[in-house]
């Protein structure tokens, strides 16, 4: 699945840490294969958007992840696919990616249409060190990815002006690593950060495009709703 030639996808499944220092040392050593230096598919366009997301039942110690492949433009739904998995990570803020990834990978495999732009629910570069599942499943895939969260994790922010496409700065100290996004009037912001291959501009208006009825992207309801159904049948 990776289109970047750069890394082996199986290989970094081969060696998945199991420790806290060892996905650290993962993060350090991936983050400088993201690539910030591409704007990424223009919103609307055609082809295919897909959403990823996981649920976890821990007293079971399994996760199931669905990928719910979108036709970019229409927002309809033309393909998905599940996984189940066992957790293979204990749950370590920072470090979710490494419960994840695996799963969303075989989620992702069982598509039969290849994604143009893959949305996580969760962090690109607004991660404490610039490489949360968004980047991770990009560096990992090739394919661009942002990351769309509910909240803002560590970071601050001032509340987007009330109407429907309002942003504001998402900070750590003075670097922006993200906005805050106001999707529909009157409703939280959701969180847009870039995860590889798209940049922040262009991350922002797909999240706004996808989100067209309700305060999160398509893609994400679908996804969540299909993995929680995955789950509860695993």
């Amino acid at each position: 699945m990776d289109t970047s030639g750069t890394l082996s996808c199986d290989e970094e499944l081969r060696r998945w840490p199991t420790d806290e220092a060892q996905a650290r040392a993962v993060q350090d050593r991936l983050r400088s294969h993201v690539r910030l230096d591409e704007p990424g598919p223009e919103p609307g366009f055609e082809g295919i958007v897909a959403g990823v997301d996981v649920a976890y039942d821990d007293e079971r110690n399994v996760v199931a992840a669905a990928a719910v492949a979108l036709d970019a433009r229409t927002r309809a739904v033309v393909d998905e696919a599940t996984a189940v998995g066992r957790i293979s990570f204990p749950y370590v803020p920072g470090l979710l990616a490494f419960r994840e990834i695996p799963t969303v990978l075989d989620a992702l495999a069982r598509l039969t249409r290849t994604p143009d732009l893959v949305v996580c629910d969760g962090y690109g570069l607004a991660h404490p060190r610039r490489f949360g599942l968004a980047s991770h499943l990009g560096v990992l895939t090739g394919m661009p990815t942002i990351g769309v969260a509910k909240n803002p994790f560590t970071f601050r922010y001032a509340p987007p002006g009330p109407e429907r496409g309002a942003t504001s700065p998402l900070l750590d100290g003075d670097e922006e690593v993200g906005r805050a996004l106001r999707t529909q009037q009157g409703v939280k912001p959701v969180f847009v950060s870039v995860g590889h291959r798209v940049d922040l501009h262009r991350a922002c208006a797909h999240t706004l495009h996808l989100a067209a009825a309700y305060r999160l992207p398509e893609t994400t309801r679908a996804a969540d709703a299909l993995c929680r159904k995955a789950l509860a049948s695993a």
